[in-house]
């Protein structure tokens, strides 16, 4: 079939389930270990494919057992896997309980060069100003490089939620102009900044894929981290007057023989 693949960017799935372990008690020791062994395989082809990345969780809650984050361009090849990682230990072992569908893209509040300019008041052709600049293209290459093809650490606290922008009365996200959107966000990514090398935020597009408008994928290497960015968000502007959030999640980034372990199986 022909690829679905977006101009920029990759498809993202969020995958929950829950494991019926009754029915995993049915299986033999030799059943239990094949099952075992097919999803080892299965995990190392899908890193084993171009641009394709899958993590792995323990979900921290009885709201799922096992997690996975699977990034890649083509809607097909994920459609492909998703349905293989659903099967993957026996047909009625994994159950889903929460998935998300969304794409990595770009920020539209994203700061110009031009902005750049006049925000720092640099005069274009001085030393200075070219240093400055040199420095701004260089972080935003980076930056923009990292929203569209993120290449996600194994931190071990991975945080996600879904959100969406209020649109009710005198709080409707939709109804302000760009300009007055884009100095809310300024002051939301102000804070985020504060939690650089703690945090690793990942927003991506859910607008006519899901019921939410944005995933967001915190990864951290303490849980006291992702409280405080979530609790220090919650006082911005953007959040306190504009922000909805589905449920949250916790989950545990683990190695495949921890993974097993850690989910008793």
């Amino acid at each position: 079939m022909s690829p679905l693949i977006p101009k920029e960017g990759w498809h993202v799935l969020h995958l929950f389930y829950h494991i019926d372990h009754s029915q995993w008690s049915l299986f033999s020791e030799d059943e239990q270990r094949q099952a075992k062994v097919r999803l080892t395989e299965l995990i190392q082809e899908i890193r084993a494919t171009p641009d394709t990345q899958l993590l792995t969780f323990s979900i921290v809650s009885p709201k799922g057992d096992l997690g996975f984050m699977l990034l890649t361009p083509d809607l097909h090849v994920a459609n492909f896997f998703e349905k293989q990682l659903t099967l993957s230990l026996g047909p009625e072992i994994l159950t889903p309980s929460y998935s998300y569908f969304s794409l990595t893209e770009p920020s539209e509040y994203t700061m110009t060069r031009e902005q750049f300019i006049e925000e720092e008041k640099l005069t274009p052709g001085t030393p200075e100003a070219d240093e400055k600049l040199a420095e701004f293209d260089k972080r935003m290459t980076h930056y923009r490089s990292y929203r569209i093809y993120p290449q996600l650490p194994d931190w071990p606290v991975v945080c996600f939620y879904p959100m969406s922008k209020r649109r009710s009365g005198t709080d409707n996200w939709y109804s302000l102009d760009y300009e007055a959107r884009r100095a809310l966000m300024a002051g939301h990514a102000r804070v985020g900044r504060t939690y650089s090398g703690r945090i690793l935020q990942l927003i991506t597009g859910s607008t006519g894929l899901d019921e939410h408008e944005w995933g967001v994928t915190l990864l951290s290497k303490t849980t006291e981290d992702i409280k405080a960015i979530v609790y220090e968000m919650r006082f911005d502007e953007v959040s306190a007057r504009y922000a909805e959030f589905g449920d949250f999640y916790i989950c545990l980034q683990l190695p495949l023989a921890e993974l097993f372990k850690r989910l008793c199986l």
